[in-house]
């Protein structure tokens, strides 16, 4: 027990210190093969001495998170007991691999699997059992391919009764295959500058004859829309507040039956090529169907392409960036228009957005002033109507996080009643629990912005 409580105690300081270092790690769909060596401890009641062990592993990762490995030890021994002879141990099976960290250099791990143990005494029969193993590891990389790694193994079997032995190795991965990150192009080195010729001036001609002016004759414009929308994590539906957007868009090509619109669909880094290209469809055919379903337009003039994580913006390994990578973009024809068109009115809108402490409905003290904004918004435009979705992050169990979803979209509710007076019948709650996430939450930082509400409020037209 000693042994895994201190065991215990050194990898949680490593699994801290792992969650601030820089990026490196783990490749998805790639291959590794190990070589390990360190200690060995059996169970009193198999009267063997504690011994080294070496040993091999070879892994393959479906993804960043998720590995399989198989592995081969042996340790040579000696009995306690002069009468039993020296033995000969050998262990063989699986273990699946859960990466805490992937992304990182240092990249703490746990490993549970099943195998067999052999063995092989001098003076005894050799037996063979089943052998349950678990425990934690580490890997440190060194470079894109090369690591260094640390493990500690609890395992258990029986024979006649539960032994439990003990193995602590160090070691070094070799990682092949796989994806690895793109790299940035290095800038070409411009050639010196040549020294210029000298330029001779050429003789002056004689000046053009003035042409004569055209008849007026009347101006076409041409009027262009545009579309960006984000998307939430794993997600292809259409934000609430970006349905202004695909209307602008909706309205222009019903009053300009000749255009069309490519929609492409993009997703961030995270996630295999395949999933991705799959997710980058959809979300380009979710505002294909929006804008055929709400308005009428022709499918023939609106087209789809998914291009995964082929785009990604300069900064994607910020939350902030993969946020903008998920995304689409509406390419649409511009039209021309020999009658001037009016000018669009011009719209008066109100956001919100509020972050909340680990586990807490209630409203910080930052936050009132843009809360009282949208209270005296409400007031000035007694038509506006409101939506309060509330969010959490991934701590705690799904049925808890739905239930302070709601609380913190509740409490929003009761400020703007209590202290403006706005009726509650223009006002909604509704909470989304862990489902709607904006960052990841594998830091705190990304568990941090998904602690919140966002009001999703009427616009007005100003006059």
């Amino acid at each position: 027990m000693k042994i895994i409580t201190r065991y215990l105690i050194v990898y949680l300081l490593l699994v801290v210190t792992a969650s601030m270092a820089v990026a490196g790690g783990i490749r998805p769909d790639s291959f590794n093969l190990s070589g390990i060596a360190g200690g060995y401890s059996f169970d009193g009641k198999q009267h063997l001495e504690t011994s080294p062990i070496v040993g091999i592993r070879g892994g393959y990762n479906f993804t960043k998170h998720f590995g399989v490995e198989a592995l081969f030890d042996f340790t040579p021994t000696e009995s306690t007991l002069d009468s039993l002879g020296d033995a000969k141990v050998y262990r063989y099976g699986a273990d699946l691999l859960l990466h805490l960290f992937p992304d990182n250099k240092l990249v703490p791990f746990l490993a549970a699997g099943y195998g067999g143990i052999t063995v092989d005494r001098e003076h005894q029969k050799t037996f063979n059992k089943g052998i349950f193993d678990y425990g934690p590891g580490i890997k440190y990389f060194l470079t894109d391919d090369l690591a260094l790694r640390g493990d500690f193994r609890h395992l258990l079997f029986r024979n006649n009764e539960t032994l439990s032995n003990y193995e602590y190795t160090v070691g070094i991965t070799y990682q092949f295959g796989g994806t690895k990150p793109a790299q940035a192009p290095v800038a070409a080195i411009a050639p010196p500058a040549s020294r210029p010729e000298p330029k001779v001036a050429p003789p002056q001609e004689p000046p053009l004859e003035p042409i004569p002016a055209a008849e007026p004759t009347p101006e076409k414009m041409k009027y262009c829309v545009y579309l960006k929308i984000e998307f939430d994590i794993d997600k292809a539906e259409i934000r609430p507040q970006y349905h202004d957007e695909v209307a602008k868009v909706g309205d222009f090509m019903k009053k300009h039956p000749t255009t069309t619109a490519v929609i492409e669909g993009y997703t961030d880094e995270v996630g295999s090529d395949d999933y991705n290209m799959q997710l980058s469809q959809r979300r380009a055919e979710s505002v294909v169907k929006s804008l055929e379903d709400n308005f009428g337009i022709d499918r023939s003039r609106l087209f789809a392409k998914g291009y995964g994580k082929t785009k990604q913006t300069p900064e994607s390994s910020s939350d902030a960036g993969r946020q903008k990578s998920r995304h689409i973009n509406a390419i649409i024809d511009c039209a021309l228009d020999v009658k001037e068109l009016a000018p669009p009115p011009e719209r008066l809108c109100m956001n919100l957005k509020v972050e909340f402490a680990t586990d807490s409905a209630e409203i910080q003290a930052q936050y009132f002033d843009e809360m009282n904004k949208v209270g005296d918004y409400m007031k000035k435009y007694p038509t506006t109507t409101a939506v309060i979705e509330g969010h959490t992050d991934n701590v705690g169990s799904p049925e808890h996080n739905m239930k302070l979803s709601q609380m913190r979209a509740e409490t929003v509710v009761n400020y703007l009643v209590g202290k403006f007076g706005i009726e509650r019948s223009r006002l909604f709650a509704k909470g989304y629990g862990s489902a709607r996430r904006i960052a990841y939450n594998t830091t705190p930082e990304g568990r941090q912005k998904n602690r919140r509400i966002n009001a999703v409020i009427d616009c007005v037209i100003q006059k």
